[in-house]
């Protein structure tokens, strides 16, 4: 009985990590098409980029202006 509750347990596991297995994209057969597409994700990416900036920057404001914190922030974390 144990056996077989193994067995089942190891087999469950395979499957579920087979399942949940991603796959990266087929490449595209196009050159051109494929640098294309990279420059639409480089876009992407920095737009995503920025607004991710500006996002943090606005909870900053936020909290200082809650928490009552004069002055500049400080350079600590700048490089």
């Amino acid at each position: 009985m144990n056996f077989r509750i193994l067995m089942m347990s190891v087999v469950m596991a395979a499957t579920a990590g087979a399942v949940w297995a991603k796959l990266p994209p087929a490449p595209p057969a196009d050159p051109a098409k494929a640098a294309e597409a990279k420059k639409v994700a480089d876009d992407a990416a920095k737009k995503d980029a920025d607004l991710l900036g500006k996002a943090q920057d606005r909870a900053v404001a936020n909290y200082r202006k809650n928490k009552g914190i004069r002055g500049p922030a400080s350079m600590a974390g700048k490089k």
